[in-house]
């Protein structure tokens, strides 16, 4: 009967799928034929003699009403030059989509469309290069929807036209939403797709699917019926005709269970129950309230009494929030434990319920905010920072703290706005790390065993990140991966070069695949090869951008300020939608959300993966990661690297004041002062100033009180002539910087 039943349902499925099937192909080919429809018009009234003639003359209004003629419903019609700086210098107002479109099809020198978001509707945007410039028009999006509207629709499905990770037209139930990639067909020449879903079929016995389940019912059924008439009187002879007792039913049974028990979590830990409030007064040095997080100098800026005052703040917020627990976990740094202690304190102080899962890598703390559904945690971590510092990294309500919000923490305690509860909040002790390690490896496994040697400068991701890679599939060796407050080997910072030289050497040994480094937290990665060459982290995001745009074409990816201008061209090429950024984690993370990027990175080893993981900085997600791509690939690692795009790059070039002199208050003086002719200006952080060749950059850091500076250019010369406009400008403004370029 089942094989009847299950059998019907899975072709009245397999039916209605069929049916959905064959709407979204409608849909995609009626899309496909309004863009070609809006792109050839373009082109025409592009060709129009009354817009050639009005650009010739230089009248871009003229020009711009030709461009509309035909077109009443269009909304912005405006031309731009090709170096778009009117439209970096509006950001975000001008709009991110608007930019994406514009570089795509300045990259392919041919009409682009995109989907993008204006004056809080939706259009059709259209951009296209003419001589020196640039011309861009809005329509109406209804163009498309009346093609995705109009073939008709199974019940119990669900269909959307999507770019990236937005649906910008729906039909039918939502629910399936999520489910839609799996029937998703791209739209030919464009960042769009048509997606789809049913509700899942029947699963049929054996998996003979619905025609055979129901042939196979049947038979079953008129066999069942013969022995029947056949048997039945033997059987009822052999029963003696006697009513059988009904035997317990399930309810009869659960009753007799007895109640269910509440299993036991950790045990509070029994340190710090109800502490004493401590009689000296604390005195906070505002300067340790920096724009990612918090950090000062131990027994200077930062001990257990401002860390006690700290948490009391977090717990103040998280109250306002209606948030009442958070995770608290910390680097392998000596003073770890103290800071740990009285972080805690101030936590439990504002009523909050504290999860200590102990030393941990910052990301290991990032997910156990999303595994314990917390949504707050506090990473005690001086990061890559020498051994006397430390610092907070801090989630609340799912948003890492920055710039006012840290400010505000500071304002709470001067102001002593601080909340003391009536009761303590709760303290347990949990350990999530093979948690952790299971997540990944759930998802991500090697078929050839890589050979790998992991550097984690005896930092706390000394432990972890072996273990992860190993549960992938990699062959681990260690270095310097017992953790050591102290880092008696090497700083822990992949982005300086000198601190890679035993990974290289320990590679070249031991005839090993790839190196990987970590950072002293473990946010943050570096890669070097058998050859000894150092793969810097927006070489290492191409590869990423391009695995993550293949399942997510149109994508938006992010990256900082400080990575190559090669790299835009090549998520461009990938089909996705590059956006420069700020430098800093949790700047990052913010611009992400608010752009729903499915991916982003620093030059500093920050990868953030909101595809297949949670949207936060890991360096050991992200080595699992390239792992799984290098393998996929089916080619030495090295000839990966040499196929991406590249050229002349420094690293990330750091330069001290004279006379302690303030970075930021440098940086915007320069910015005043300096001209570069011919380069555009990027002034989101800091001065870059990119040419057709190649860029520079002077930034403020930060982390410490350095200036940061890196180049990037096609040429040797190229290089050299970048170099010196700047050593120009910089020793104009500060003789007595010194300059190692």
């Amino acid at each position: 009967m089942w094989n009847l039943v299950s059998g019907s349902l899975h072709q009245l499925g397999e039916s209605r799928q069929h049916a959905l099937e064959s709407s979204r192909d409608d849909v995609n080919i009626a899309v496909q034929r309004a863009l070609e429809d809006a792109r050839q018009k373009f082109a025409t009234q592009i060709a129009s003699a009354s817009f050639t003639s009005a650009m010739a003359t230089g009248d871009r209004a003229a020009a711009s009403a030709a461009i509309k003629q035909g077109w009443a419903d269009a909304g912005r019609v405006e031309i731009w030059p090709k170096d778009l700086e009117a439209l970096y210098a509006g950001l975000p107002r001008s709009g991110f989509g608007t930019l994406a479109v514009a570089e795509d099809a300045l990259h392919s020198k041919k009409v682009q469309a995109r989907l993008v978001r204006s004056a809080g509707k939706q259009w059709l945007a259209l951009a296209a290069p003419v001589g020196a410039s640039l011309v861009y028009v809005e329509l109406p999006i209804a163009r498309l929807a009346a093609g995705v509207e109009s073939p008709g629709l199974p019940k119990g499905s669900y269909l959307a036209l999507r770019q990236g990770a937005s649906s910008v037209i729906e039909r039918g139930d939502s629910g399936l939403a999520d489910s839609a990639e799996a029937l998703a067909v791209k739209v030919a020449d464009s960042d769009l797709r048509v997606a789809a879903a049913t509700s899942s079929l029947t699963e049929t016995p054996f998996g003979l699917g619905g025609l055979g389940s129901l042939v196979i019912g049947t038979v079953f059924v008129l066999v069942a019926a013969a022995l029947w008439f056949v048997l039945r009187p033997r059987l009822l002879a052999m029963a003696g005709l006697e009513q059988v007792e009904a035997g317990p039913t399930l309810s009869d049974l659960q009753q007799e269970l007895p109640a269910a028990q509440p299993v036991a979590r950790a045990k509070p830990r029994e340190a710090d129950q109800g502490a004493a409030k401590s009689a000296v007064p604390v005195v906070i040095d505002h300067r340790i309230f920096r724009a990612y997080d918090i950090r000062g100098v131990i027994g200077m800026s930062l001990d257990a009494g401002v860390a006690e005052l700290i948490g009391q703040a977090i717990g103040s917020v998280m109250a306002d929030q209606g948030l009442d627990s958070i995770v608290v976990g910390r680097d392998g740094r000596l003073s770890g434990p103290d800071l740990s202690d009285g972080l805690i304190r101030g936590l439990r102080k504002a009523g909050r319920n504290v999860i200590d899962i102990g030393m941990a890598p910052t990301p290991v703390v990032y997910f156990g905010c999303y595994h314990l559904r917390t949504g707050c945690g506090v990473a005690i971590t001086g990061s890559h920072n020498p051994p006397d510092y430390n610092g907070f990294k801090i989630v609340v309500g799912g948003e890492t703290l920055s710039g006012p919000a840290i400010k505000d923490l500071h304002a709470r305690i001067a102001e002593d706005r601080l909340l003391e509860a009536d009761s303590a909040g709760g303290l347990e002790e949990r350990d999530i790390g093979d948690d952790y390690v299971q997540r990944i490896a759930g998802d991500i496994q090697i078929g050839q065993r890589l050979k790998v040697v992991v550097d984690a400068g005896n930092g706390v991701a000394g432990v972890l990140g072996p273990r992860v890679l190993e549960a992938i599939g990699a062959e681990v060796t260690p270095l310097f991966c017992d953790i050591d407050g102290t880092f008696p080997n090497h700083h822990p910072d992949p982005s300086e070069p000198h601190n890679l030289e035993a990974l290289v050497q320990m590679v070249q040994r031991l005839d090993a695949d790839l190196g990987i480094a970590f950072d002293g937290d473990g946010d943050r990665l570096g890669v070097v090869t058998k050859s000894g060459k150092n793969i810097f982290p927006d070489r290492l995001l191409m590869l990423f951008a391009a695995d993550v745009l293949e399942r997510n074409p149109g994508a938006v990816i992010v990256y900082d300020v400080k990575c190559t201008g090669r790299l835009p061209m090549q998520i461009l090429r990938h089909g996705g939608s590059p956006l420069m950024w700020k430098t800093g984690h949790s700047l990052i993370k913010s611009k992400m959300r608010e752009v729903d990027a499915a991916l982003a990175g620093e030059m500093s080893g920050h990868f953030f993966f909101a595809e297949r993981w949670f949207g936060f900085d890991d360096g050991i997600y992200a080595a699992a990661r390239l792992l799984e791509i290098l393998d996929t690939r089916g080619e030495v690692p090295e000839a990966v690297f040499t196929a991406l795009p590249d050229g002349i790059s420094t690293p990330e070039i750091k330069v001290e004041l004279p006379d302690g002199g303030d970075p930021h208050e440098f940086v915007e003086r320069f910015r005043m002062s300096a001209s570069f002719e011919g380069g555009r200006l990027t002034t989101i952080d800091g001065l870059r100033v990119d040419w057709s060749d190649g860029w520079g950059l002077v930034r403020a850091s930060n982390t410490t009180p350095v200036l940061v500076m890196r180049f990037d250019a096609d040429t040797n010369s190229a290089m050299a002539r970048i170099q010196q406009v700047f050593r120009d400008h910089l020793l104009r403004l500060e003789p007595e910087l010194r300059l190692p370029f």
